[in-house]
């Protein structure tokens, strides 16, 4: 079967989108889960990487949050870069403040529509991950049921060799969804948002894991 046009197969991302490709998941665009542990860089809290981040891409976090780079929702693997700058790199740049999550609704967007246009299904495990990620970030409880449907399925379809990592991120999808399903919204995002904490909350804030930051 020849791929679609559109598909990721025949996906070519402009140079700019395959740096940002190349920073987040390095070889991870081509194999199924990269061959350098990147754990730290995705998940860490490194005020170096986060000034590397604004040095080498700062202008085009800044482009996609005023609505720009609309060409790159055009093709699978350059919309997985624009999801990546929205969704991953806004948390570097602006930890703790209400920009971090000034993406978060576009992303969404564009998510859900790579996954019903099935893109996802033509992408890496690596890469699929990153396409979801949006869906974790959510504040909203039907999205929040999509991300761990997403990340069930993933952990079904993964190789064996993978299926460790995926199952990890389908834990951390579960545990987003229950965060939400409680409060209807992530507590940890009270502060930089402007938002007053419930009773409820402020324990959850004391006792509770940080996720949804």
């Amino acid at each position: 079967m020849t791929p679609a046009s559109n598909s990721p197969a025949n996906s070519t991302p402009s140079p700019e989108a395959a740096a940002v490709l190349e920073f987040w998941l390095a070889d991870g665009v081509t194999l199924d889960w990269p061959s350098q542990d990147l754990g730290k860089v995705w998940f860490g809290n490194d005020l170096a990487l986060d000034g590397r981040i604004r040095e080498k891409f700062g202008p085009l976090v800044d482009e996609a949050l005023s609505g720009g780079l609309k060409t790159w929702e055009n093709d699978p693997l350059q919309r997985l870069a624009l999801i990546i700058l929205l969704d991953q790199f806004t948390r570097n740049l602006f930890r703790g403040k209400a920009e971090a999550f000034a993406g978060d609704a576009r992303t969404q967007q564009l998510t859900m529509d790579a996954v019903e246009r099935g893109w996802d299904h033509g992408m890496t495990c690596a890469a699929r991950v990153f396409l979801y990620m949006p869906l974790m970030h959510a504040e909203d409880l039907a999205l929040q049921q999509e991300c761990v449907i997403r990340f069930a399925e993933l952990h079904d379809e993964a190789p064996e060799a993978v299926k460790k990592n995926i199952q990890g991120s389908l834990e951390f999808a579960e545990k987003h969804r229950d965060i939400v399903a409680i409060f209807g919204r992530f507590p940890h995002r009270n502060a930089a948002l402007g938002r007053t904490d419930t009773v409820e909350e402020r324990e959850f804030l004391v006792t509770g894991p940080r996720f949804g930051q």
